[in-house]
């Protein structure tokens, strides 16, 4: 087996940022909803769950076909080579979703298929009883769209969101991924000042760093795919490596976090430092109007308060307004804002040159994009 199928998952609305970053692997891609399929070298395992930034997991595609009795969904699953993947003494639970099939009992279809798998793995490895699942983890899914079966093996365990610097967070903690986007949908550079004044527990000024200093978000983090035999320490080995060679932690960074709660400023410090760059970031405690840009061109990419409790909406668009009247007054800077406040643009005074629909979790939001006229 030289080359695997992979699909890195993405949320809705991100899916060409995921392309994109497959795209810089050097791995050709297709671009569905909510994901991204590429074949790849097995070494594009390792090298896509610490590199890419954006994606969700990294999912090895293993079948697919029609199936729309139990007995296809057995049968073709047991057809499928799951010894190449799967090692003798693998852990292979079973998780699995149904849409618009005629197999619709999601606890049915991952009974079957955990025993389909096992059938098929007691005759390959000549395993008379019960399977010892003792070893190395390997989550398979089960997900069936209109009649279609998917099975996939989970390569990243924890999900790829889980960098392993966030220490605490907030009541409304942004996913380290989406963080990540808001980022890379700006032309900001590593050489340009950056600032986040709602910065919460400091999840956008970190991955600005990690960006800043290309530093693969998963460095510092395990995958569940590190144990499978297939792919072997050499591929892991390399990819470690080749992390470590394209890191410019020489890069000098001018990034700035800031909110008005102190206690959310100390978490940000903690979580900094967790990342190892706490030496790199600014973080401080300031209201956001009382925010001075002394800087003639600059970046401020944000995720502020919503307002979405009753008694909130009031003072968030004090806030909008206020960091309106900031920004109209330094029209070289760039600003990004995602919000779920739908009156944004008049509250904040100007129309945004691009707006683009992202969900922040379950919450539809929409991110507001303000160019700036940079001065040289």
């Amino acid at each position: 087996m030289s080359s695997v199928t992979l699909i890195a998952t993405a949320a809705m609305g991100i899916e060409s940022i995921v392309n994109h970053e497959v795209k810089q692997l050097g791995y050709d891609t297709t671009v569905e909803n909510g994901k991204v399929i590429y074949n790849a070298p097995i070494s594009a395992i390792p090298r896509s769950n610490l590199w890419l930034r954006t994606a969700d997991r990294i999912k090895l595609l293993v079948g697919q076909f029609k199936a729309t009795t139990f007995d296809e969904l057995f049968e073709q699953t047991k057809d499928l080579p799951w010894e190449n993947f799967i090692a003798e003494e693998g852990q292979f639970p079973v998780i699995g979703k149904s849409h618009q099939s005629k197999l619709y009992s999601v606890s049915d279809c991952q009974a079957i298929v955990k025993k389909a798998v096992a059938e098929r793995l007691k005759l390959k490895y000549g395993i008379a009883n019960k399977m010892p699942e003792t070893g190395a983890l390997y989550r398979i899914e089960v997900a069936l769209h209109k009649d279609i079966a998917t099975l996939t093996i989970d390569t990243s365990g924890s999900g790829l969101h889980r960098r392993g610097y966030r220490i605490d967070q907030g009541s409304a903690p942004l996913k380290e991924t989406l963080a990540a986007a808001l980022i890379l949908l700006t032309n900001w550079r590593a050489d340009e000042l950056f600032i986040d004044p709602f910065c919460g527990s400091g999840t956008i000024p970190i991955e600005a760093a990690l960006i800043g200093q290309n530093i693969a978000p998963g460095f510092n983090r395990e995958f569940a795919s590190e144990e499978w035999s297939f792919i072997g320490e050499k591929y892991w080995d390399e990819a470690f490596e080749e992390a470590e060679n394209l890191a410019n932690y020489e890069q000098p960074l001018n990034i700035v976090g800031s909110d008005i709660d102190h206690r959310m400023i100390n978490i940000a410090k903690t979580n900094a430092m967790e990342a190892g760059l706490a030496d790199l970031i600014h973080f401080k405690q300031m209201n956001v109007k009382d925010l001075v840009l002394k800087e003639h061109n600059g970046y401020l990419i944000s995720n502020p308060p919503y307002g979405e409790r009753i008694g909130e909406r009031e003072d968030v668009a004090d806030i909008y307004r206020s960091l309106g009247k900031i920004m109209q007054n330094n029209p070289t800077w760039s600003t990004y804002i995602l919000t779920a406040f739908q009156p944004f643009e008049k509250i904040y005074g100007q129309k945004a040159t691009r707006k683009r629909k992202l969900f922040n979790g379950f919450i539809r939001t929409d991110y507001y994009q303000y160019f700036g006229k940079k001065e040289k």
